[in-house]
C-alpha cells in the first residue's frame, strides 16, 4: 500500500498534468477541480442534502458552490477558520441574516465579513458535514492535504456533541480523484458516506462495512507542534 504523502503528490500531480484543476498549482491544497459546480449540485439531489438544516463545511474552493448552495437553501452554515487559527474555530453563517449574501458569503474573505465566530459549543447541532480531499476510494476512505485539520473539526465538534456517528460525511471530487485502491486509514480519519463528482454518487460502504467515525480529540496522535500551532487544542490541553 502507498503511504499517505505518495498518494497525494500522485494525485496533485495528474490533476495538474491533466489540466482540470483551476490555479498554477494544487500541490499542498484541496484542488479546486474544474466541474466543482456540477458535483454540488449533484449533492443537491440526495435526500440526506435536503433534510439537512445546519451543514458543517470546510472553506476551500472546491467546495465553495456547496457551501453557497446551502446559503441559498436557507440552511445554517458553520465554515471552519482555516488552519483553526483561532478559539472560536467556526464562522457562523445564518442566510436569515440580509446581510448574508450567499454568492459572497461562500467564499473565505466574505464569510469573515458577515458571519459570526462561534465557539464549538455554541454551535447547533449539525446535520451533514462536507469535507474536502485530494483522494478517495469507494470504501469511503479519505486522504487530506497533510494538515490533519478536517479530521480534528470533526473530533471537536464529536467531543462536543454537535454530530453524531450517523451524521453522514460528504466530499466533493474530480474523477481522477477516486482511486481504485485500498488507502491508509488510522484512527483520527473520517469516512465518507458520499463521494460525488460532476456525474456520479458513490455511496461507500453500507452499515455493515462502514468504518468507525472518530469519537473526539485522538491525543495520542498529535504531535507538540501540531497543539501548540492550534489555539482551542492549546487551552483543551490545559
Amino acid at each position: 500500500m502507498r503511504d499517505k504523502w505518495a498518494i497525494r503528490e500522485a494525485v496533485w500531480t495528474t490533476l495538474e498534468a491533466a489540466g482540470v484543476v483551476r490555479g498554477k498549482s494544487v500541490h499542498d491544497k484541496i484542488p479546486h477541480f474544474l466541474g466543482c459546480e456540477d458535483a454540488a449540485a449533484l449533492v443537491s439531489e440526495l435526500p440526506e442534502w435536503q433534510a439537512a438544516r445546519a451543514v458543517k463545511s470546510n472553506p476551500d474552493q472546491a467546495q465553495r458552490p456547496l457551501r453557497q448552495l446551502a446559503l441559498e437553501q436557507g440552511k445554517l452554515l458553520y465554515m471552519a477558520v482555516p488552519r483553526l487559527k483561532d478559539e472560536r474555530v467556526f464562522i457562523e453563517l445564518d442566510p436569515g441574516r440580509p446581510e448574508v449574501d450567499p454568492r459572497k458569503a461562500s467564499t473565505i474573505s466574505g464569510a469573515f465579513k458577515v458571519g459570526r465566530p462561534v465557539y464549538v459549543d455554541e454551535m447547533q447541532p449539525v446535520d451533514l458535514v462536507i469535507s474536502g480531499s485530494v483522494a478517495v476510494n469507494r470504501a469511503g476512505v479519505r486522504i487530506g492535504k497533510g494538515g490533519g485539520f478536517a479530521d480534528l473539526e470533526y473530533g471537536l465538534a464529536a467531543a462536543a456533541g454537535i454530530l453524531t456517528p450517523d451524521t453522514p460525511v460528504i466530499t466533493t471530487v474530480h474523477p481522477m480523484q477516486v482511486l481504485d485502491e485500498e488507502l491508509p486509514w488510522t484512527q483520527h480519519d473520517v469516512p465518507l458516506d458520499f463521494v460525488v463528482t460532476a456525474d456520479e454518487v458513490i455511496r461507500c460502504a453500507g452499515d455493515r462495512e462502514r468504518l468507525p467515525r472518530p469519537r473526539g480529540i485522538y491525543w495520542e496522535d498529535l504531535d507538540e507542534r501540531k497543539i501548540r500551532s492550534i489555539p482551542l487544542l492549546a487551552k483543551l490541553r490545559e
